[in-house]
């Protein structure tokens, strides 16, 4: 009873075991409060089908889901005394002065509701609730006064004149301790005595748990263990001297676990022999255990006074490193008479085995080699005999003595040598200066010196069936010793100028009957035609250029191998290799001294830097297990976070998938998810690849965290998916998250209705602008057509008018011309009428000289002739015509316009018109110069000619 604990715990102290461990001890993992930042004190435990742990801790429900803790207070901030996951998924939960359940909200949060007021008010006052159980479709809580049954939506209050002092369930019934009646067990709403003989007063129930199939089994405080069948309650008396037993649980068919209050945890089989027992002394924090529970994987998970103990009971890993070792260094094991023999750097150690197929499972019997004290290197047999390499020499372990072979200074390993031709082999010692010979002298080895011409420390060696020894030096390179009648023919030493990547870190082995040497970029192979090295053929299509420090090949054919710091196999299937890395021991093994020892497929042990780990190979590739993993947050990021899934799709236990797919603002369009696989062993061996389809293009690589960020998604439809891979390429179902990220608000629907009017607007506006344009660019168009027009006819106008201008320029040339030979010719008549006035004065002065009248009348004649010609007007009409051509009909129109005109009026206007001379018209027209000036006058005001219009600009104008 869990009331009891409490005082007991106040009082209780250590005392040691009775029984001795195995060899092969569980890793622990210990958690402290402040791991899981809740209280101290875990009362109870459960575990949902997807591996989430469940905790009763003093400050609420504590949930683990194997990479991060979570606590859910209850509202009133009490202590959580009992949990139970119950027939409808929920996870019941018991606290002090009330009780109910948690079950997600709708965002699939833990929420915490109440049933207290389910309960009549009479009975509403109560303490603890110390246990609650789970039965067909009710749920039971235990206080102290009442059990309180919770069926179809009502509670029904069992009570009892005394006290109840634990309740429990198994073979499908609840099971009450009273303190005055004893075991009850309860049909229908009635007690009945579950023993035909009643238990005493001071028996106090821990524990009751179903055993066999009829079967229960029964812990006490202060009584021991119990096996109740048929109504008889009969003790195990392997566990009578277990006192202050918490709890008790079958763990399987073999195997029982037993908390205490006080020393500890016990895991005892089903014939009453301690397979071991886990204290403080051995790894657990401390050794008060409250409750006790096994997971999915048959491991065990530890409720303290005073944190959480989880222990990889199932695991196949295990480790030896008993107290005896001293937590030295493990550098060498080997089995040798049905003997295990371990090298450690405080010295060797024995330990008989008992035949068992898994030596861990051995019981710790290891005592110290006799002599045998001080720094361990190396373990071989050969030709039968046991040989031991120390620091301080070697040494034969027979069955009576350790007998030593040299006692100078440091040997490494011993290695059995059949020269060529020889008769029988020798044992070549490597040692800090070089190679020892050992000789077989009836039956015992003798020191009869060391390879010549060679001194280098010899830690590595191997030989190759030709008289050749093979040393890696770790800083030096590689050298190859030729012997020749076990004396030394030549040495060769291989760096990276003869094909070695390096000088440093080459380790030369044999395997598969083959020289290799491991190196920092790959496993080299000795090439003797070319006397060089180069990449293995064979092994670097298995290893590729890896940093190989070690390699050791087992009887099925797998390679053992040391990549850097990590462990790994190359598994052999008949055909090919397939690498497998075991994590569990990454950075564990002895770094520069490594040592691996495989004896069959259950035994492989491991040099650590503590003592030595024990594989189970076959256990390790079998306990794969199903792998599983689940999205336990999801979070939007934007002004502030939104919570937008808490881990749980339906109830607590139940196999649901998402039904609701949130839809988020696009102001909260970046996210973050946190995942983890559920399963508490071999936690490093699991490997996480994430994928967001509708923005990913593959999945990610895989790696080993359990969260992932995506920032500035845009909208859409998306399904966040993870999944998990553990070394051995097992893969878990996918665990996805859906939703969608809605557009922002300015790619809404109602956004895109406004952008649609708008648009609409925009167009209409646009056309009506364009119209407007259109018809502004007709009416320009129009205006450029007519200034074009307009030009062009400007440009028509000026061509003509330059036309004209050309021709009036060209017709006043030929008028200025015509007018220049109406000139000329005006002027030849004057000079005509002037040369005939001259000769007809010449002849009447000839004429009066003469005597002969006959000579005077010719004269007459002739006179008169010229007098003739004078009068005559043929020249003007001449002249007339001449002239009206030139000046365009100037006379006709002139007639035509002033039809009173006269003819000498004419010919005046004609010379003045031609801007003759007022003498020059005289002499043409006979007149004096005065009768010129007075036609003028006549003419102009016979013809309205104003006195201040020059009369050749008027002429010039008709």
């Amino acid at each position: 009873m869990k009331s009891q604990i409490l005082f007991i715990l106040l009082f209780s102290v250590s005392i040691l075991g009775f029984a001795q461990n195995p060899i092969g001890m569980p890793d622990i993992v210990n958690y402290d409060n402040t791991n899981y930042s809740a209280g101290t004190h875990n009362w109870d435990i459960q575990q949902d089908r997807s591996g989430i742990i469940y905790f009763a801790n003093d400050e609420g429900l504590l949930t683990f889901d194997g990479s991060r803790w979570k606590i859910y207070p209850l509202p009133n901030k009490t202590i959580v005394r009992s949990i139970k996951i119950g027939f409808d998924h929920k996870i019941y939960a018991g606290g002090q002065g009330d009780f109910g359940f948690f079950s997600p909200d709708i965002n699939g949060k833990l929420f915490f509701t109440s049933l207290r007021e389910k309960i009549p008010k009479i009975h509403r006052s109560f303490a603890d609730i110390w246990n609650v159980q789970s039965i067909g479709n009710a749920i039971f809580f235990r206080a102290e006064n009442n059990i309180f049954k919770w069926q179809d939506n009502k509670i029904t209050v069992l009570g009892t004149k005394s006290k109840w002092l634990y309740m429990g369930m198994a073979n499908n019934t609840i099971i009450a301790q009273d303190r005055d009646k004893g075991l009850l067990t309860l049909s229908g709403d009635n007690w009945l005595p579950l023993l035909t003989d009643p238990i005493t007063s001071d028996f106090m129930v821990s524990s009751i748990s179903q055993f066999g199939k009829d079967s229960i089994l029964l812990s006490s405080f202060s009584h021991g263990l119990y096996i109740i069948k048929d109504g008889q309650m009969n003790p195990v008396k392997a566990a009578s001297k277990i006192s202050n037993i918490s709890s008790a649980l079958k763990i399987d068919d073999h195997s029982i676990a037993i908390a205490t209050l006080y020393n500890g945890w016990y895991l005892m089989d089903t014939r009453g022999n301690v397979i071991y027992h886990l204290s403080k002394s051995s790894g657990l924090q401390n050794n008060s255990i409250i409750s006790l529970f096994k997971d999915n994987n048959s491991n065990i998970w530890l409720g303290l006074a005073d944190g959480i103990s989880f222990v990889a009971n199932n695991n196949a890993i295990k480790h030896i490193n008993p107290a005896i070792f001293d937590n030295a260094a493990g550098h060498t094991a080997i089995i040798y008479n049905q003997t295990l023999y371990a090298g450690l750097s405080n010295g060797f150690y024995s330990l008989p085995l008992t035949g068992v197929a898994d030596i861990s499972t051995t019981q710790n019997n290891f005592a110290p080699v006799p002599n045998a004290y001080g720094q361990a290197w190396g373990t071989n047999i050969i030709d039968g005999k046991l040989l031991l390499s120390r620091h301080d020499g070697a040494f034969e372990l027979t069955e009576k003595e350790i007998r030593p072979l040299s006692t100078a200074q440091g040997y490494w390993n011993f290695l059995s040598y059949k020269p060529i031709n020889a008769n029988k082999p020798i044992v070549l010692a490597g040692n800090y200066n070089g190679i020892s010979i050992l000789n077989d002298i009836n039956n015992k080895l003798s020191l009869s010196g060391n390879i010549a011409n060679f001194s280098e420390s010899s830690r590595f060696v191997v030989t190759d069936g030709t008289n050749n020894v093979w040393v890696s030096h770790p800083y030096k390179g590689v050298y190859k010793v030729e012997l020749q009648h076990m004396h030394t023919k030549s040495v060769t030493l291989y760096t990276d100028k003869k094909g070695l990547p390096s000088t440093f870190n080459n380790h030369i082995y044999k395997i598969k009957n083959r020289i290799i040497v491991g190196t920092e970029k790959g496993v080299y192979a000795y090439n003797a035609k070319k006397n060089s090295f180069e990449l293995s053929r064979y092994f670097t299509p298995i290893f590729g250029k890896k940093y190989v420090r070690y390699l050791k090949e087992d009887t099925q054919g797998n390679i053992w191998f040391i990549e850097d710091k990590k462990l790994g196999v190359a598994q052999y299937n008949g055909k090919s290799y397939k690498l497998l890395y075991i994590p569990e021991l990454n950075g564990k093994t002895l770094g520069g001294f490594e040592h691996i020892y495989c004896v069959d497929k259950n035994n492989v042990f491991v040099g650590a830097q503590k003592g030595f780990y024990h594989i189970n190979y076959e256990k390790y590739l079998a306990n794969a297990g199903r792998q599983q993993v689940r999205i336990n947050l999801v979070k939007a990021f934007g002004k502030s976070d939104i919570a937008l899934f808490g881990g749980y799709f339906g109830e607590v236990n139940e196999d649901a998938k998402q039904k609701d797919v949130p839809e988020v603002k696009h102001g909260w369009n970046s996210f973050h998810f946190e995942y983890s696989a559920t399963i508490n062993r071999n936690k490093e061996n699991i490997f996480y690849s994430c994928y967001l389809e509708g923005f990913d293009e593959q999945w990610s690589a895989l790696d080993k965290k359990t969260e992932k960020d995506y920032t500035n998604l845009p909208a859409g439809n998306y399904t966040f998916m993870v999944k998990t891979r553990d070394n051995l390429g097992n893969e878990s179902p996918i665990a996805s998250y859906e939703f969608d990220i809605l557009p922002p608000w300015y790619q809404s629907i109602v956004a895109y209705v406004i952008y649609a009017l708008m648009f609409l607007g925009i167009i209409y506006l646009v056309y009506k602008r364009q119209q407007k344009r259109i018809f502004n660019q007709q009416i320009a168009f129009q205006k450029e057509q007519e200034h074009i027009k307009y030009m062009h006819q400007l440009e028509l106008d000026k061509s003509e008018k330059e036309i004209i201008n050309l021709k009036n320029e060209k017709l006043e040339l030929e008028i200025d011309t015509k007018n220049s030979e109406l000139a000329s010719n005006t002027m030849h008549l004057v000079q005509k009428a002037d040369m005939m006035f001259k000769i007809k004065n010449e002849l009447f002065k000839l004429k009066n000289e003469l005597k002969d009248e006959s000579q005077a009348a010719d004269f007459n004649k002739i006179i008169k002739l010229l007098n003739a010609e004078e009068k005559s007007d043929d020249s003007w009409e001449q002249f007339s015509v001449h002239f009206d051509r030139v000046h365009v009909d100037f006379i006709k129109h002139l007639k035509d316009k002033f039809p009173s005109i006269t003819p000498n009026e004419l010919r005046l206007s004609a010379y003045l018109k031609m801007n003759l001379s007022t003498k020059e018209i005289a002499t043409l027209m006979k007149i004096s110069p005065r009768g010129v000036e007075i036609g003028r006058y006549r003419l102009r005001k016979k013809l309205n000619i104003a006195s201040n219009v020059n009369l050749f600009e008027f002429f010039n104008a008709v």
